[in-house]
């Protein structure tokens, strides 16, 4: 298997990173995971389109298999909180906010005003909308769920069609707070 190094302190590791390709009612994804999390859902359609690495190994095993069978489950209305290792690296300001977007509940949506007060900084809602745009896990880390003040959607890596389906997707129990 290929490996990754991964910066852990001041030393660089070396770990497997193994990915799956799967086919779902928004388009192809790459999932991608090492031996400890899950660290990317790729879009393989829309402005953040992203393929698999060459140096990833594809794997029908381990945490990739369970993220595969969660979104499945996820996509039939039969999941609403995926239960997975997660393992998002950005800087500490984004994962915050990334840890703060598991917090809003399936069917719901907050806007981005209101996930910044919730990072604690009532202002930084562009710094917010910045973050949420750069979650390498979206779906599982449920940025979709964050939409415009006036409750109109706004940007999303995917595109807006499958921010949209997501939404739609969650609708039957949805509640909006903005």
């Amino acid at each position: 298997m290929a490996t990754v190094a991964r910066l852990r302190g001041d030393v660089f590791v070396d770990e497997l990173m193994n990915y799956l390709k799967m086919t779902s009612p928004i388009g192809e994804l790459v999932i991608a995971a090492d031996e400890e999390a899950l660290r990317f859902v790729l879009f393989q359609s829309g402005k953040m389109a992203a393929p698999a690495k060459p140096e990833w190994e594809e794997s029908n095993r381990g945490i990739v298999k369970e993220t595969v069978r969660q979104l499945d489950a996820y996509f039939a209305r039969d999941l609403q909180d995926f239960d997975l290792p997660l393992g998002p690296q950005g800087t500490e300001f984004q994962e915050r906010v990334w840890l703060e977007l598991g917090n809003i509940a399936y069917g719901t949506t907050i806007s981005y005003g209101e996930l910044a007060k919730r990072v604690g900084n009532s202002a930084a809602s562009r710094a917010v909308g910045l973050a949420n745009g750069r979650n390498p896990i979206p779906i599982v880390i449920p940025c979709h769920r964050v939409i415009g003040s006036s409750g109109k959607l706004t940007g999303y890596g995917g595109g807006l069609p499958i921010k949209e389906h997501l939404l739609a997707l969650e609708a039957r129990q949805a509640s909006f707070a903005v």
